[in-house]
């Protein structure tokens, strides 16, 4: 480049030598501004000529030129072909990811920061309905119209997945996640759940079937260890401490069964809508007096804090069951002398119960799984405790019924906080303490 702008400015000093030599020889400086404008003529052609190279759409060679102009073509036409390959490189991935894209079988949108359709997978068409000529740039809202749906992609929280029909065959049950990146952009999979949401109904359906066909012969073999135990002689010891042993053992299967009826009811039915003004504090004031007739040779120290006021809109009996679960769990894990402190408090955040013990505790990497029915972080404990695995499953499965949640807390050998939250639509606030307010 640099010996072309060299012999470029020695073209010129030929040139204006030129001139100024026709100058001397004419006696006027006529000759000079002939010679200048014919190079700025000739300059103003190679602009012209290289401004219509460069507005053609279609590749063509660049326009002959020497000197400067040719050093310049030539370096021009060298980036170009850098750039073709760089697009084309490109292009390729481009294609090639797409391609990926499509062959699966997840379904995959993108949206902008406004929620408009950018781009969707094969998948995606076949499971959302969505047409490349109507639906490009259209609201995502107008055609998955579902209001779960919308409310999801409203409140921004996506750390839970979303489950939803397909608006292309009800039949069909999708698992949504969305994750965000760019400026507000946002990428949406969906996969297909039918078949798992099957098996699931079929194992409730199974447990539920099952647990209702062993409740009438467990009533009937109840019966007749009552009926022996009552008639066998005392000197007969062997056969009472068997019959003692077969009698707790079918009051243990009986809880298991009615914890799996309760259960199967909990997942298989609506939640009730017509809630009723739980009285809190005379709730749990009856728990606190059945937990200390529980196990009263631990001699646990129980202590509760509940305003008289605390009302709470829920069904009573899912209620009374999902409190009951937690303080007794809190007495059987809880040792000798222990303390466990029951307490109610209300905020701006809705309601809250919390049952906090000394006990034996939790590792931390058990939490996660706890609320799993039949999930023990240590089954040796199952004989200690005779529990039937099924109580955390209860509480979680209240909680979403009554649109709160669970939260625990524990630690090995510090003890256990578990918490329920409600909402604060779920609060009941007396009228008198409006007034005073």
């Amino acid at each position: 480049m640099q010996a072309s702008l060299a012999k470029e400015v020695n073209r010129i000093l030929i040139l204006v030598a030129g001139g100024l030599a026709l100058c001397l020889l004419w006696h006027s400086i006529l000759p000079l501004v002939a010679v200048l404008a014919l190079y700025i003529i000739w300059s103003t052609r190679q602009l012209f000529a290289l401004y219509a190279w460069l507005v053609r759409e279609e590749h063509t060679d660049p326009p002959d030129s020497v000197g400067l102009w040719g050093e310049f073509y030539t370096r021009l036409e060298h980036l170009f072909r850098q750039e073709r390959r760089a697009q084309d490189n490109l292009q390729a991935i481009i294609q090639r990811a797409q391609e990926s894209v499509n062959a699966l079988e997840d379904v995959v949108v993108m949206i902008d920061r406004h929620g408009h359709l950018e781009y969707w997978n094969h998948s995606a068409a076949q499971h959302l309905g969505l047409r490349p000529d109507k639906d490009l740039g259209q609201p995502l809202t107008n055609l998955i119209r579902h209001p779960r749906f919308t409310d999801y992609l409203n409140q921004g929280r996506f750390n839970e997945p979303l489950e939803i029909p397909s608006p292309v065959n009800d039949s069909r049950v999708l698992q949504f996640r969305i994750t965000e990146f760019g400026e507000g952009d946002q990428l949406i999979l969906a996969r297909d759940m039918t078949r798992l949401h099957h098996l699931e109904q079929m194992r409730k359906d199974f447990v539920a079937n099952v647990s209702h066909e062993l409740k009438t012969p467990l009533t009937v073999l109840k019966g007749y260890l009552e009926t022996l135990q009552d008639t066998v002689p005392d000197e007969q010891t062997r056969l009472r401490r068997a019959l003692q042993q077969m009698s707790l053992q079918s009051h243990r299967m009986e809880a298991l069964v009615n914890d799996l009826l309760l259960l199967a009811r909990l997942e298989n039915t609506k939640a009730d809508n017509t809630s009723q003004a739980v009285a809190v504090h005379g709730m749990l004031h009856r728990m606190r007096e059945s937990a200390l007739a529980l196990m009263p040779e631990k001699h646990h120290r129980i202590t509760l804090t509940v305003p008289e006021d605390a009302r709470l809109l829920a069904n009573p009996a899912e209620l009374e069951s999902a409190f009951g679960n937690l303080i007794t769990n809190a007495v059987k894990y809880t040792p000798a002398e222990g303390h466990i402190h029951i307490e109610w408090w209300s905020d701006d955040k809705g309601g809250h119960l919390s049952v906090t013990d000394d006990g034996i505790g939790i590792d931390p990497q058990h939490i996660p799984r706890l609320t799993e029915r039949f999930y023990r972080p240590d089954n040796s404990r199952v004989t200690q405790t005779g529990g039937t695995g099924l109580g955390l499953a209860i509480v979680k499965h209240v909680m979403l019924r009554h649109d709160g949640k669970l939260e625990i807390q524990s630690a090995l050998g510090k003890g256990s906080t578990f918490t329920c939250h409600f909402p604060p639509a779920r609060l009941v606030v007396k009228p008198a303490a409006l007034t005073n307010g």
